[in-house]
């Protein structure tokens, strides 16, 4: 099945608005937050205007209809990333928040002094300041997965640092910079035998590929709903049913609880015990349907039309005399095109292109250390969607050459 861009793109009303010069906007920043349809908007503008309430308290129609939409979407995200039950799956506000769940909850009930927790060079900060903290607080150990010049990540390396005994190995699916499709399975394989429990980064690869949580048999595995046609401030935690029923509460309040006495309390069941206050019932409602958005594309679908896009993309840009694309080749990564112009900052680049209507990222893309093994302090980067179209590439290209023209 391939995928109808030109249908799909008349169900994303932004894609119609005019830039000052009368042309429309080419969004290239998908990878930072993607467009939302029609479809998610609507969604939640019915919701507020037809079915607002808190949730699971009340007994009125208003709030069971609230109550069972929110639910509703907890079911269908489960089945869009394969979980067994919708139990496992957590509402957070976004793929940060879900990993620092992990750290403040698992982690500081399960690690000491001296363990050890692999992460790797290509990290995102959410997935490096929260261990970076527990490294502060709790005196364990950090070691880092090199990244290779063409970069993939060295499975010999992390072969040899399995031999340490890690607790935890906590990587991303997709980098948000080199777009490097990372071999889960067999990361996970690997640290399941090593002893090891594994966090998955999936904010990048949930929204651009099929992700089937059992079949990576991943034990954690977090990811938004603003990087998949969603809506922000929401995001999901997945979680093997036994970690999460063992994990102690991350925030304390309303709706965690089963039971409040003045000098103790007892947690509610899964998922609602880490779910504390009123949640986010609009958004949860626009991240279920995006989730059936992207399930009516096919997800193969999606990550061939990706492909498609990303392999034109590079030809194009490695013409260019002066451009450096990082990353590996388009076969083994996601849609997104770091790169840098020699003699341009990347912020210059970017400001130049917006003024033709042409939306790209300039800068670290929160992965410092991954820019700083690559000798560089930022890149541009252009990322693609199921709306991205090859005309949109050339006009990047176009762009690029008229930025090389104002700089001689």
């Amino acid at each position: 099945m391939t995928l109808n861009i030109e249908q799909i793109r008349k169900d994303f009303p932004i894609l119609e608005r005019e830039t000052k010069l009368g042309t429309r906007v080419v969004y290239l920043d998908s990878t930072a937050t993607s467009q939302k349809p029609l479809a998610v908007i609507e969604a939640m503008n019915a919701f507020y205007r037809c079915s607002n309430a808190n949730i699971h308290r009340g007994v009125h129609t208003l709030a069971e209809e609230a109550t069972a939409m929110y639910e509703g979407a907890r079911e269908r995200i489960a089945k869009f990333i394969n979980a067994a039950s919708p139990r496992q799956v957590i509402y957070t506000r976004n793929t940060t928040e879900s990993i620092n769940l992990v750290a403040y909850s698992w982690a500081r009930a399960n690690l000491k002094a001296g363990d050890l927790v692999i992460l790797t060079e290509m990290e995102h900060h959410s997935n490096l300041v929260p261990w970076h903290m527990l490294q502060a607080e709790r005196g364990i150990e950090l070691e880092f997965i090199p990244v290779t010049e063409d970069g993939l990540l060295d499975l010999d390396m992390y072969r040899t640092l399995l031999t340490r005994g890690p607790k935890l190995v906590s990587f991303t699916h997709m980098s948000n910079v080199l777009g490097t499709i990372n071999p889960a399975a067999e990361i996970i394989r690997l640290a399941h035998e090593a002893g090891a429990v594994t966090l998955v980064d999936a904010a990048q690869s949930v929204p651009h590929l099929p992700v089937d949580v059992q079949a990576l048999d991943a034990d954690f595995l977090a990811f938004s709903a603003h990087k998949m046609c969603g809506p922000t401030g929401i995001g999901a935690l997945y979680g093997k049913a036994e970690l999460l029923e063992a994990m102690p509460p991350f925030l304390g309040g309303g709706d965690m609880i089963r039971e409040v006495k003045l000098r103790s309390f007892r947690p509610n069941s899964l998922p609602h015990k880490f779910e504390a206050g009123t949640p986010a019932i609009a958004e949860a409602v626009g991240f279920g349907v995006a989730v059936g958005y992207l399930s009516q594309l096919g997800m193969d679908a999606v990550a061939a039309h990706e492909r498609e896009i990303t392999e034109y993309a590079l030809e194009r840009l490695e013409e260019i005399p002066g451009v450096k694309v990082f990353g590996p080749s388009a076969d083994r990564k996601g849609g997104v095109a770091a790169f840098t112009l020699a003699g341009v900052h990347p912020h210059d680049v970017a400001q130049i292109l917006d003024q033709d209507g042409i939306a790209i990222r300039a800068g670290h893309h929160c992965a410092q250390p991954l820019h700083e093994k690559f000798n560089i302090s930022a890149t541009s980067r252009a990322s693609f969607y199921i709306y991205s179209t090859t005309d949109e590439v050339d006009l990047l290209v176009n762009g690029i050459y008229k930025v090389k023209e104002m700089f001689g």
